[in-house]
């Protein structure tokens, strides 16, 4: 259960909620702290100004009358303002009762407070445990003379801690609240997007399980999933495609072995049983056990490149190679067949190249491209074959008069054991286009259905070095 998507992604959620809910707290507490404090100070300041003219003027109109000390009443101030009040230094009235608490010199910073300056600072009053946050303002009997002390207004820090204490039960009773909806809202997103999810590990088990025949419902909204889901949905088809190609490939292969081996058997047994006596037939079985046996090396050797070129273990060579000569060869090779077909074939040839390739794969590109055509021009068609170098490349054409190839084909031709019609291995353009693309260049299609198809095989335009001279040596005397 800990392991499933369904709990680990809300659990996931939840976790990063709770967290940003704790750093949000922590950090809004502090700053609130901040603010209290300073808030705080400013009205001890302005307490503490206001209370030490008060005191001052009082001290001065006393001291001109010749009365006694004044009557400040600290503890009724104490009560109406909530803060304590402290004095520190020279007593202004020696031996007389001040109702002030008295601090010592070594509580503050005395230097500042005998420069004029309102200090704030924290203590502990003697006798208690409670800390203190205070404002000392300088206390002068007359403006511009000497300090004679301090008043000092301070309040128990213990209220501000209160203050921001409440806050953050407020807060834990919001984010408690919030954390309620999160997990509600998070359970329902991960069911949503769970769902999806695991019909996608369901069809992969039936997919590793070799079960094609799966589709993952789709996902509405749009996003990573969707595009997951349908990516999916083309791979088990794409699957289900190369297994239905590879049997028919398996079917094609035994009955292209099939049948050239039933020819070679019965010619070979009708000569050893000596049924064939005359020399003319038996050279006809003889030239006709030779032609199928070629037709089975073709087809061995056609799954052999294609296992070489999927493994990148193919080796080509580089010689020099007469464009215009292995086009004639491979134009030679199909005149019997567009002759007895009434085929109309042509060759054009616009440029005569000699390029540094693997001849014998070019042709074998060019014949596996005519092979092509011819299978697919009725007869009396017309199948064409052009040689052209231009803007530093060489093209070898091979146009037909054909059905054409739809759009939705077009790229399945070039498979491996993929045939439009179940015929054949389905190896030829396959083995055409990765011979190419080895030989570093390319196999381009031009084609409509109704209307015919041109494969033209592209290839650089590496010419041969012309041929360097050896210098003469000098005649033995």
């Amino acid at each position: 259960m800990f392991t499933s998507l369904r709990f680990r992604l809300p659990a996931f959620f939840l976790a990063g909620i709770a967290l940003a809910g704790i750093v949000s707290t922590a950090v809004a507490v502090q700053l609130f702290q901040d603010h209290i404090r300073s808030q705080t100070l400013s009205e001890l300041r302005r307490e503490s100004v206001g209370l030490t003219k008060l005191y001052a003027q009082q001290a001065v109109q006393t001291s001109e009358e010749g009365g006694s000390a004044p009557a400040f009443v600290a503890k009724q101030l104490e009560e109406a303002t909530g803060d304590r009040l402290f004095y520190v230094g020279v007593p202004i009235f020696p031996g007389q009762p001040s109702g002030l608490r008295q601090l010592p010199q070594s509580a503050v910073d005395w230097q500042k407070l005998e420069q004029g300056e309102t200090i704030s600072f924290e203590f502990t009053p003697p006798g208690e445990h409670r800390r203190l946050l205070a404002v000392a303002h300088p206390l002068p009997l007359q403006e511009g003379g000497p300090t004679f002390g301090a008043l000092v207004v301070a309040k128990p820090k213990t209220d501000l801690t209160a203050r921001w204490l409440t806050l953050l039960k407020l807060f834990g009773v919001a984010f408690g609240i919030g954390l309620v909806v999160a997990a509600g809202l998070a359970w329902y997103l991960s069911r949503r997007f769970a769902r999806p999810l695991l019909a996608l590990s369901r069809a992969a088990d039936r997919v590793a399980g070799g079960r094609y025949d799966v589709e993952v419902p789709a996902v509405p909204g749009g996003g990573e999933v969707q595009h997951l889901a349908e990516r999916f949905n083309q791979m088990a088809a794409r699957l289900a495609e190369v297994e239905q190609q590879e049997r028919n490939f398996l079917m094609s292969v035994s009955h292209e072995l099939r049948t050239p081996l039933t020819a070679i058997r019965g010619h070979v047994e009708a000569l050893r049983e000596g049924v064939v006596d005359d020399p003319a037939a038996q050279l006809e079985s003889l030239q006709v056990i030779a032609m199928e046996t070629e037709r089975l090396e073709r087809l061995v050797g056609d799954v052999l490149d294609l296992a070489k070129l999927d493994a990148r273990r193919f080796t080509v060579l580089h010689e020099e190679v007469d464009m215009e000569r292995l086009v004639d060869q491979a134009y030679a090779a199909f005149g019997e067949d567009a002759r007895r077909r009434d085929i109309d074939y042509r060759i054009e040839v616009r440029a005569r190249p000699v390029i540094v390739t693997d001849g014998d794969r070019v042709l074998q590109v060019i014949s596996n491209l005519l092979q092509n055509a011819f299978r697919w021009t009725p007869d009396g068609g017309r199948v064409e074959l052009e040689l052209a170098a231009e803007n530093g490349a060489v093209s070898v054409a091979v146009a037909d008069t054909g059905p054409g190839i739809t759009p939705e084909e077009q790229e399945r031709i070039f498979r491996p054991f993929w045939s439009r019609d179940g015929g054949g291995t389905g190896l030829g353009l396959a083995i055409a286009r990765e011979l190419a693309v080895a030989l570093g260049g390319r196999i381009e299609l031009q084609t409509s259905p109704g209307e015919g198809s041109r494969f033209e095989l592209v290839l650089p335009a590496e010419e041969a070095a012309a041929p360097v001279r050896a210098p003469a040596l000098p005649a033995a005397r």
